[in-house]
């Protein structure tokens, strides 16, 4: 009987555990302003602070900035921020 109740324990404590819940998200963000090509490193920096981010990376060209991140430590709200206080407003390419 024990050796029944133990597994259910276990998958409940899992799925109760929010960090299970969390997972690596990639968004690609429009950015505007670039307009040089010095631009994307100041929208990178403004990225790679924000607490959660793992990886960005960041086209002149295509004026964009492609951004990996913990959504359980911080959401597209908090990207978009960080881009447009360091003047370049940017929001969830369509």
């Amino acid at each position: 009987m024990r050796k029944s109740v133990a597994p259910i324990l276990l998958g409940l404590g899992l799925l109760t555990s929010f960090p299970v819940w969390a997972a690596e998200q990639t968004i690609t963000l429009a950015v505007r302003n670039m307009d040089c090509a010095e631009c994307p490193f100041a929208v990178r920096k403004s990225l790679e602070g924000v607490p959660g981010v793992a990886r960005v990376t960041v086209s002149y060209k295509e004026k964009t900035a492609v951004v990996t991140y913990d959504d359980a430590k911080v959401g597209v709200d908090a990207l978009t921020t960080a881009t447009t206080n360091s003047g370049y407003p940017s929001a969830p390419k369509s």
